[in-house]
């Protein structure tokens, strides 16, 4: 496992995106895998950027979002579909049939789960992974105590995630939200994964993620099992660990 500690937080948005403009300039035809929240806003916007400005070949890229929120309209602002199609598919122009996502509404998310791997494999699985982690350790919508050999499901989402969505969309209570997730079985089987963080909130987590034991507990410690995963972090996230790494 590789940590890569950056000198500022707009150091940190130009460092990522470069991994993942790096990964298409080296695999033309990749299939990379995103991640929505604060942390990856700004990778994204640069990307966006630097590819206005020094247009490279997407024509074979595949994109697809780690997670999606269900039981929601997918126009709902909050959905991983809005948010990597506004952010980052939009502005590099990837078709609809290179923009791999799970629906937000299904009368059958165990189905939709099998067609959502399925398409990734069609694709010749996921080259590289730009993988969040939560405050408490969740990767994906994998929540602490997600068995490692998971498969990808629907999973609950935090409580606090839950109330504030259910604030922005006034969905009703009866209406059971979740998320489709990649499970961890198959986030380990992608070929590189870079977990990115940013600010002093994700301190004490990345700290046990990268330290601490591998635990269920903490889904994101699994990742010190991968064999090519890199730790991408501004100096704010890496602050509980980077006097305590070897040289």
């Amino acid at each position: 496992m590789k940590i890569t500690i950056t000198a500022s937080e707009k150091d940190f948005d130009t460092v990522a995106a470069w991994r993942i403009i790096a990964q298409i300039l080296k695999k033309p035809d990749s299939v990379i895998g995103l991640s929505t929240g604060q942390t990856t806003m700004g990778m994204h916007k640069v990307v966006s950027e630097i590819f206005g400005q020094y247009p490279f070949d997407v024509s074979q890229v595949t994109l697809f979002n780690v997670d999606e929120l269900t039981n929601l309209p997918r126009e709902y602002s909050g959905s991983c579909y809005t948010m990597i199609r506004t952010q980052l598919a939009d502005p590099l122009n990837i078709p609809d049939d290179r923009f791999i996502m799970p629906p937000t509404m299904s009368d059958n998310f165990e189905k939709e789960c099998l067609i959502f791997e399925n398409k990734l494999a069609v694709c010749g699985g996921a080259d590289l992974q730009m993988l969040g982690i939560g405050t408490n350790g969740h990767i994906g919508i994998n929540q602490p105590g997600t068995p490692f050999e998971s498969e990808t499901w629907v999973s609950p989402m935090d409580p606090d995630f839950e109330a504030r969505v259910r604030r922005e969309t006034s969905v009703p209570p009866e209406t059971i939200l979740g998320g489709l997730t990649r499970g961890i079985k198959n986030i380990m089987q992608t070929r590189k994964i870079v977990l990115v963080a940013k600010g002093a909130h994700k301190a004490e987590i990345i700290r046990k993620a990268v330290l601490g034991p591998v635990t269920c507990e903490v889904p994101a410690s699994v990742i010190q099992l991968h064999p090519d995963c890199e730790v991408l972090l501004d100096p704010a996230a890496a602050s509980e660990i980077a006097g305590k790494l070897s040289s």
